[in-house]
């Protein structure tokens, strides 16, 4: 019974992955960028400013060097008040 309901959670999961990878926000790079030298497998940060807040965005090169948005955070402003 346990593995019946372990099987269960395991099918939901893969089924819902897609549900929780970061979508791009004004700014992101583009789902056609692309990087003809970096190595596959390979991660490099983006930088940028939406709507007032400053954010990096870290991306992850794939197999056909299009990039995987893999993670976002948004950075403190620097100005003091």
């Amino acid at each position: 019974m346990n593995k019946l309901i372990a099987a269960a959670a395991l099918t939901i999961l893969a089924g819902t992955s897609s549900a929780f990878a970061l979508q791009p926000i004004e700014g992101s790079l583009n789902s056609s960028a692309r990087l003809e030298k970096a190595p596959v497998g390979s991660v490099m940060s983006h930088e940028f400013i939406s709507n007032g807040q400053d954010y990096k965005e870290t991306y992850k090169v794939q197999a056909d060097r299009s990039l995987k948005l893999i993670d976002r955070e948004q950075v403190k402003n620097s100005s003091a008040s």
